[in-house]
Order: C-alpha cells, then sequence, then structure tokens
C-alpha cells in the first residue's frame, strides 16, 4: 500500500499539472532559504566587526593584526555552519511551502487518481499559513533538541533522521486529511495510524535529506499522503466529504 503510493506520487511528479507547481515551490523555497542566509549572514557579520572593535578598544592597537586573523578564522567558520544550517532548516522551509502550495497539489492528486470521490475543500489561506508555521517552529525546535545527537556519531545521526520523520509525516498526513475534516479530526486520524504515517514520513525523510533533491519535497509529501489518505480514509471519505 505504502511503496504503491510512493510510485504513485513519484509518476505524477514531473507530470505537465504538477511542472508549474514544481516551479512555484521551488521558487518560494529558494527564496526564503536566501532570506534566511542573508539576515544570519549579515547578523553573524554585524556580531563579529561590533565584537572586533570592542577588543581592539579594551586591549588595545597591539592586539588588531591577531585580532584580524582570529575573526577571519571565524568568519570562515560561520559561512560553513551557515550552509550546514540551511540544510538543517530545509524541512522547515519545505514545511511553509507546503502550507502554501499543498491544496493545489492535492487537488491536481484528486482529479488524476480519483475522479469519482469527492473532491476535497481547500483549507483556508490562514488556517494553512497557521498549520505551516506551527510545524515549521515545531520542526526548528524538535532539531534543536536532536542537534547535541548528533556528536553521538551513528546514533546522532538516526535520531535526526526519525525525528524529521515523525514531523514530515504529521505534517503531510494532516494537510491531506484536512481537505475532508475538521484540524482536530485530522490529528485524531493521524494518531490513529499513526505507525503507519510515521512509517510513511520515513520516506519523506529521506527526500528531505537530499540536497537539491529536497526541494520537490512539498509536492512528494502532499502527493504522498493523499494517496496513503485515501487507502486509510476508506468509505469514510465520501460521506465525510458529502457532509461539508
Amino acid at each position: 500500500m505504502m511503496l504503491d503510493a510512493a510510485f504513485k506520487a513519484l509518476e505524477q511528479m514531473f507530470s505537465p499539472p504538477f511542472r508549474s507547481v514544481l516551479l512555484k515551490s521551488i521558487g518560494a523555497a529558494a527564496v526564503l532559504l536566501i532570506v534566511i542566509g542573508i539576515t544570519i549572514q549579515s547578523l553573524i557579520t554585524w556580531l563579529a566587526g561590533s565584537g572586533e572593535q570592542w577588543l581592539e578598544t579594551t586591549i588595545g592597537p597591539v592586539a588588531h593584526m591577531p585580532l584580524t586573523v582570529i575573526f577571519w578564522i571565524l568568519s570562515v567558520a560561520a559561512a560553513l555552519g551557515l550552509f550546514a544550517g540551511v540544510i538543517f532548516l530545509m524541512p522547515a522551509v519545505t514545511a511553509l511551502v507546503a502550507g502554501l502550495f499543498g491544496d493545489e497539489i492535492a487537488a491536481q492528486v484528486e482529479r488524476n487518481y480519483y475522479p469519482a470521490d469527492p473532491p476535497g475543500s481547500p483549507l483556508p489561506v490562514a488556517t494553512a499559513i497557521i498549520e505551516a508555521v506551527k510545524i515549521a517552529l515545531l520542526s526548528i525546535l524538535v532539531y534543536l533538541c536532536a542537534v547535541p545527537f548528533l556528536l553521538l556519531a551513528g546514533a546522532g545521526a538516526l535520531i535526526f533522521f526519525f525525528a524529521t520523520a515523525y514531523l514530515q509525516g504529521r505534517q503531510y498526513f494532516e494537510l491531506a486529511a484536512m481537505r475532508f475534516h475538521s484540524p482536530a479530526e485530522a490529528k485524531a486520524l493521524r494518531k490513529h495510524h499513526g505507525g503507519t504515517v510515521f512509517t510513511a514520513g520515513m520516506l519523506i525523510a529521506a527526500v528531505v535529506s537530499i540536497p537539491i533533491v529536497n526541494l520537490v519535497t512539498p509536492l512528494f509529501g502532499t502527493a504522498f499522503m493523499v494517496h496513503l489518505y485515501k487507502r486509510l480514509s476508506g468509505p469514510q471519505r465520501a460521506s465525510v466529504a458529502a457532509s461539508r
């Protein structure tokens, strides 16, 4: 069931109806990453400059050259750290993008694969954005808690991967389910199928962990979870959608 849903999502990924959404989602993710990167780099540069001036004033002119060398090394380290930070933030960024384009992606999947089913109802824009921001902030919080475990080599990487799988599975399944249910009902349905959703989240986590490829995460994650939701919800979805 799960592999069939994943293959169907991949099959539709580069179809003509998906291409425009793909370009928009990649563009939005790239803009967000650039803005975040520029903001963090500007903050680091300002802090480094202020710190160097303060130390030079405190110690005296004799410290100018050593401080220049030290802060140059710190700037290089910060740049490398910024690159790692952008990768670290990618799941949160794709969560925001999914909130913006999730309904458009889900509607395409429903039209192509489930034309006989009642279509889902798009989430209000405010609700979609709020849910996306909530999961993005939760992602950052969970990842910050998981970062210290990265020092444990393989064990830390596994913890980070499982945290990503939980968050990605949770978000994309609930976005698919909320087209047919209230947010509270969607969360309850996700908890009821928690093991399956978490396992599916591992496939999405694998995609989001690959640089460049992770830019298509919103499309793959949404399409994949629409298929999974259809299989898990069964005949109930028709009556739910008809009553909305």
